[in-house]
């Protein structure tokens, strides 16, 4: 398994000693460098790189901006030197959050992670492939139970306005209220009609009832704006099936 990964840092020698880290895995390979968030936007979506190191913090366009910008959806491993960007990267479905300066051991244990996660991911896609093709399924749940504090919660699945990856959780929000599932979002996309609820991202499903409107961008891209003003970008895998509603 060979997986092309691309660097995104400003920095010079962080950008060298992550080569150095890159080139002693023998499953990784660098097809490109970045030192600006503009220049690893285009970067991104013209050679689609598998794994990212992105750095957070950039002049002018952040890693957090370089992520909504993009349509290609690659893995991603962020390097930084402020612990402060955590929370948000791991709200982004990060796969590993890198503080500098970084150890090597370290840094082999978040390559192991991301290659665990491509193959699991891989063999889910695989699964549900193969259950297409035997099982055409009719009639999806209508209700699920949720946990919100010590009690169990009976959750109209009509009520969920969105769905989005947080690690190996779920963040499921309504109009009124957020709840955190245990089940990642690729189980929870089973069980969820696909007419109504479609995936735009890799971390992300929407309930297309509350979507208000679409909007393209010049490079190709989309984005999905929800009625509660809350925006998701579409990644180019998933969207033919935004394209497939447009009349």
């Amino acid at each position: 398994m060979t997986i092309t990964c691309l660097i995104v840092d400003d920095e010079q020698l962080a950008r060298d000693l992550l080569r150095e880290y890159i080139g002693n895995e023998p499953e990784l390979k660098i097809i490109g460098e970045a030192a600006k968030g503009k220049e690893a936007v285009e970067l991104i979506d013209s050679l689609k790189p598998e794994l990212i190191f992105l750095d957070v913090q950039m002049p002018g366009m952040n890693g957090f901006d370089v992520l909504d910008d993009i349509t290609h959806d690659p893995y991603v491993i962020f390097t930084t030197a402020y612990d402060q960007y955590a929370i948000k990267a791991f709200e982004k479905n990060a796969v590993d959050y890198l503080l500098k300066p970084i150890d090597q051991e370290r840094f082999k244990l978040a390559v192991k992670r991301a290659v665990e996660r491509m193959k699991l991911e891989q063999n889910n896609v695989g699964e549900l492939l193969r259950s297409l093709k035997t099982d055409n399924k009719t009639s999806y749940d209508s209700h699920i139970f949720v946990q919100k504090s010590e009690k169990l919660i009976n959750l109209p699945v009509e009520e969920i306005m969105f769905l989005e990856a947080s690690g190996d959780y779920t963040i499921l929000t309504t109009k009124n209220d957020q709840f955190v599932s245990s089940s990642g979002i690729g189980k929870l996309e089973e069980i969820l009609n696909p007419e109504t609820f479609i995936r735009v991202h890799r971390s992300t499903i929407i309930n297309i009832n509350f979507l208000k409107e679409i909007e393209k961008h010049f490079n190709g891209g989309m984005m999905v704006k929800m009625q509660t003003g809350k925006s998701f970008p579409v990644s180019r895998t998933y969207a033919k099936l935004i394209r497939r509603k447009v009349v």
